[in-house]
């Protein structure tokens, strides 16, 4: 498993804007895109590319595109946050929705709905959720992703914020993930939530309480 801590001094900056209570809704989303966008760039440096051939003004000549599909699956509702940047990036990309709540009571995942592409089973799948917590909804997704015939080193995670607790039991279930995180907090509290954190990721990208 490859943990990487982003530490970079726009992503700092931005993570700020996430993390002050008095941000608004737009520079919410706005600082939350900018991340991932800046995030995308590294979480994806080890996709393999194929040759092929190209004809520019000049010449024919033999270049480079991704090898494999992408699928982009966000765990609802907090994680569509994401997926503009890294379709901006990667347009060809197809997106999955995988939604899955927490219990308030037993702070497990509850299921409410999956839809994938045809061809997630061929794809790079890269899994997106602003906060990793317990870790829950991200090992409840990479069951499933897993229990359809992805191959979990197809799958690449990318998070905001994540609590040490959550990526010690994303670990010990799966060992051979890649976790992308731009944050590494101080842990969870009484109620499961990271803090410092940024409190309700959901809420504040869409405007809801």
């Amino acid at each position: 498993m490859a943990i990487f801590e982003f530490n970079h001094p726009l992503i700092e900056h931005k993570l700020t804007n996430l993390r002050n209570k008095d941000t608004d809704t737009k520079l919410f989303r706005e600082s939350l895109y900018e991340i991932a966008a800046l995030m995308v760039y590294e979480a994806t440096k080890d996709f393999k590319v194929k040759d092929t051939e190209t004809t520019t003004p000049i010449m024919t000549t033999t270049t480079k595109v991704l090898s494999q599909p992408v699928t982009i699956v966000p765990i609802l509702r907090a994680g569509l946050g994401m997926v503009d940047a890294l379709l901006d990036l990667i347009p060809n990309a197809k997106v999955g929705h995988l939604g899955v709540y927490r219990n308030e009571e037993t702070f497990k995942p509850t299921y409410y709905y999956a839809k994938m592409p045809t061809n997630i089973l061929e794809s790079k799948v890269i899994i997106t959720d602003p906060m990793l917590a317990t870790g829950g909804s991200i090992i409840y997704t990479l069951d499933y992703l897993v229990n359809l015939g992805v191959d979990i080193k197809n799958i690449t995670v990318m998070c905001i914020i994540a609590a040490p607790e959550g990526i010690k039991a994303i670990i010990e279930k799966y060992p051979k993930i890649n976790l992308y995180v731009a944050a590494i907090d101080q842990g969870l509290n009484e109620h499961a939530y990271i803090y410092p954190g940024l409190g309700d990721a959901g809420d504040r990208i869409f405007g809801t309480k």
